[in-house]
């Protein structure tokens, strides 16, 4: 019964340990992750502010600089709608764990002139590249 015990608890630690591996892997593909549905504030009749919230995830060590491409679907007092692309940048430093982006847009087709509504914001690609690793450059020309 030892015995079963102790390879049953062996398996059940390589099981943990191969999960973890699959984490890791997937943390560093994707170490940037919303925290929740972006925030859209009208400042105006036509003026937004879209605010989006990143976790880093735990422990991943992230230092990244990267863009949110989103989907904005937008309509107009006479009901026409129009769906643009858009995109913001962000950083997160390796001492914080969450970051914010706000991205000031106008949508109307006549500047100013009508009253807009933004229907809804869906986030398309976050990208990351390791802040350290594109600086490395620079920070070498500079011990020279």
């Amino acid at each position: 019964m030892t015995t079963q015990r102790s390879m049953t608890g062996a398996l059940s630690l390589m099981t943990l340990a191969a999960v973890a591996t699959a984490g890791a892997t997937t943390a560093a593909e994707h170490p940037v992750a919303l925290t929740q549905d972006p925030l859209v504030m009208r400042l105006s009749k036509d003026e937004f502010r879209i605010a989006f919230g990143l976790n880093a995830i735990q422990g991943a060590g992230v230092d990244c600089n990267g863009l949110i491409r989103y989907r904005v679907l937008w309509t107009t007092e006479d009901g026409t709608r129009h769906s643009e692309v858009r995109q913001v940048s962000y950083a997160v430093s390796p001492a914080a764990s969450r970051a914010i982006t706000v991205d000031r847009q106008y949508f109307d087709t006549a500047e100013g002139q009508h009253t807009t509504e933004v229907l809804k914001v869906s986030v398309d690609h976050i990208s990351c590249r390791d802040a350290g690793q594109s600086r490395a450059p620079q920070v070498a020309a500079l011990t020279r």
